[in-house]
């Protein structure tokens, strides 16, 4: 038996449908499914760099819910992001939901960053407390901010200093200064003009430096052999013997040096020295007495005749004495 449906009831399907199509084909837009039982949550950012409806949401790097609606929050211009999460995870209500780059090129996205510390666990509803982590943009721009001002300062310096360096060299120094690189490059050119004079004189005379070198080794040789021949004629020999023979000569000295030995004692004895110089003295004594009075020492008479005495001339020392 067929059932034979009006054309109203045919509408009111129709329209039923579209309406129950619709409604998941605009969840779907959103991101959010028309039976899902997942929890919503809220969070509020200055900015959120880009964030998108249907970006996701994780934790610990895995999937748990999407973005589902960004609107501004009131006239201070501050966002206020609603995304849902799912119930496989509970996390208490002082976690984080930190804002974060997705990929190297861009894209951002949203991580919860749980904390266990005896809160009570996060509910539908709530808002979680935010914050931003710096992309690898914001950290290269941190680190190049520093060095981008010392690279401005090193520049200001260097026009500081071409500034200075112009003002010291003025017309003058200009001038002087190019006269000094003219007579530099004329050096190097009398330097290099010199330099091939000598090659030039180098080559015309080199079978007499070879000539030269060849004499200076024949000479280098002959001294060599002069050298064998000396030793083997006995110097060696005659200079280690004279060597001994100083070493016994110092010996010599040295004892004589500390009055050892006959000729140490006349070199040392001071009461020998004394000695010798009383005997001098007496017997020079003894020989001016003998000119003075030979006769206490000769008497001779010639045939009987009485001797004549001796008498001193006016200028003979040994007045002196005498008187």
């Amino acid at each position: 038996m067929r059932v034979k449906l009006s054309r109203e009831i045919k509408t009111g399907i129709i329209v039923i449908g579209g309406i129950l199509l619709f409604i998941m084909g605009f969840s779907y837009l959103k991101s959010t499914s028309l039976f899902d039982s997942s929890k919503t949550f809220y969070a509020v950012y200055d900015n959120v760099g880009g964030l998108q409806t249907g970006t996701s949401v994780s934790i610990n790097g895995l999937n748990v819910g999407n973005v589902n609606d960004i609107r501004f929050k009131d006239e201070s211009g501050k966002l206020i992001v609603t995304f849902s999460v799912g119930n496989d995870f509970q996390f208490s209500s002082t976690s984080m939901a930190e804002l974060y780059d997705t990929g190297i090129i861009g894209g951002k996205g949203i991580q919860i960053i749980p904390v266990f510390d005896g809160s009570p666990m996060a509910k539908s509803g709530d808002t979680l407390t935010t914050s931003v982590k710096p992309g690898l943009t914001d950290l290269v721009q941190k680190n190049l901010a520093p060095l981008q001002q010392k690279i401005e300062g090193a520049v200001s310096n260097a026009d500081s200093l071409l500034i200075n360096f112009n003002q010291i060299l003025d017309m003058q120094t200009k001038s002087d200064l190019r006269e000094s690189i003219s007579g530099l490059n004329a050096l190097v050119k009398s330097f290099q003009g010199s330099a091939n004079s000598l090659n030039s004189l180098l080559s015309e005379n080199r079978a007499q430096l070879d000539g030269s070198i060849d004499n200076i080794s024949t000479i280098t040789g002959n001294f060599a052999k002069l050298s064998d021949s000396l030793s083997s004629a006995g110097l060696t020999t005659t200079i280690k013997n004279l060597e001994t023979t100083l070493a016994n000569f110092n010996q010599i000295l040295v004892k004589i040096e500390q009055g050892e030995g006959t000729m140490g004692k006349l070199m040392t004895d001071e009461e020998l020295y004394k000695n010798l110089t009383a005997s001098s003295k007496e017997l020079d004594l003894l020989l001016q007495d003998f000119r003075l009075n030979p006769k206490r020492y000769v008497n001779v008479s010639v045939f009987g005749k009485k001797q004549i005495e001796y008498e001193l001339p006016e200028n003979d020392p040994a007045r002196n004495i005498e008187n």
